[in-house]
This record gives C-alpha cells, sequence and structure tokens, in this order.
C-alpha cells in the first residue's frame, strides 16, 4: 500500500508562499533572522504554519535553519551559486535537447518571456523568467531530470535576485532569452542547448567573477 504525502494546511502555504516571495524579492535580505513571533504577527497565524513554513524553506534551501540563531534567509556567496548554476549547467541544456527532439510545445516559454517583457516590476520579471526555464526543461521527458531541476529552482533564483542587486543585467538575459527560444522554436536542439548552456554560464561568471580571471564581466 503507498501513502500520498498529506497535503499542507492553506495557512501554512499562504505564510510559506509569503516569506517565499518576500526573500525572492529582497524584502527579506541574505543573512537576514526570521523570528517566528513576527512573522506570526505578520500573518495573523499562530506559530505553528510559520514553523512549518520554515522548515519547508529549509529543504527547498532558502532558509538556514540553526540550533542557536533560529531560522534566517540563506546567505548567497560565490561558493553557493556556482555550485547551483554547476548543477543547471548539467542538466537543463540537456533536458532542453531533449524537449526539442520530442517536438514538445513551447507554448509556455513563449508566453513567459512576452509576459517578462511587459513585466511591471522585478518580482514580476524574475517570476517569469523562472517560468521560461522551467518551460524549456519541464517537457523534457524525463519526470526525474525535470525534478531534479525544480529542486534547485528557487536557490537559482535567490542567486538571480542577489545578482541583479548589485548588477541589473535583465536586458541582457532577456534577450539571450529570445535567441534561445528562437533556435528552439527552428527545432535546431545542439545549437538552443549551445545557447541555454552559455547563458547560464555567462550569468554566474558575470554576477560571480572569479578573482583569478581578473573579474570577467563577458
Amino acid at each position: 500500500m503507498t501513502f500520498a504525502p498529506a497535503p499542507i494546511p492553506s495557512r501554512t502555504q499562504y505564510v510559506l508562499e509569503a516569506i517565499k516571495h518576500a526573500i525572492l524579492t529582497a524584502q527579506l535580505k541574505p543573512g537576514q533572522a526570521l523570528v517566528e513571533t513576527e512573522l506570526a504577527a505578520q500573518f495573523g497565524v499562530s506559530k505553528t504554519p510559520v514553523r512549518e513554513a520554515l522548515k519547508t524553506l529549509a529543504g527547498t534551501g532558502l532558509v538556514v535553519m540553526s540550533q542557536y540563531k533560529g531560522a534566517t534567509v540563506r546567505l548567497v556567496d560565490a561558493t553557493m551559486a556556482r555550485e547551483v548554476y554547476d548543477v543547471r549547467l548539467l542538466l537543463e541544456p540537456e533536458a532542453l535537447r531533449r524537449s526539442i527532439t520530442r517536438k514538445s510545445s513551447l507554448e509556455a516559454a513563449q508566453e513567459a518571456l512576452e509576459r517578462a517583457d511587459s513585466a511591471i516590476d522585478k518580482a514580476d520579471r524574475s517570476l517569469a523568467n523562472r517560468d521560461f526555464h522551467r518551460a524549456l526543461y519541464l517537457p523534457c521527458g524525463n519526470p526525474l531530470l525535470a525534478r531534479m531541476l525544480d529542486e534547485i529552482r528557487d536557490q537559482a533564483a535567490l542567486v538571480s535576485t542577489v545578482a541583479w542587486t548589485a548588477i541589473p543585467t535583465w536586458e541582457r538575459e532577456a534577450a539571450e532569452h529570445r535567441e534561445i527560444l528562437r533556435l528552439a522554436l527552428a527545432d535546431d536542439a545542439e545549437a538552443a542547448a549551445g545557447a541555454l548552456h552559455d547563458h547560464i554560464a555567462s550569468f554566474v561568471r558575470r554576477a560571480f567573477p572569479d578573482e583569478e580571471d581578473g573579474g570577467d564581466t563577458a
């Protein structure tokens, strides 16, 4: 007999989404303390849904739980960013290659790209960009591969949030997105996968340059 995972209670889900949104829009800064009593008062709930939400966010890599310091927003440094983006480099271009080879619909990617272009603020643009990347890898035909990329999705978004705060390069990334989609719609799987690889690699290189390379910003 198998058991389905218990659904997250609505109050916990509400608090979880609110805290996640605040983290991914830099309203809550990396390293900032997340005090249960303060959050409970802010959201008008007891500490229980806040505690459960923080545990879930710790599982996705957005929050760090410490016995002594309590919960804090995860700090983003060059090591963390490169680890997350290294996984993306290994998996995401291959997933896109498979999506194109399978003749999967990329309509959702086109729609996300249009939403990003018309976004009125950084939060909407960030969400649309995340949806764009997910729409490229989700129809790859391998649910495990898609799930592995989903598991680092929030951490990648946190990296981009921190990077954009320092260097707002979304116009460059938007142009790269359009080129990736153009190649994908042309059924050029190898070129699209290569463009996606370069897009991911160049972003983390610009945002967190190696000291040895003199701070490459190309």
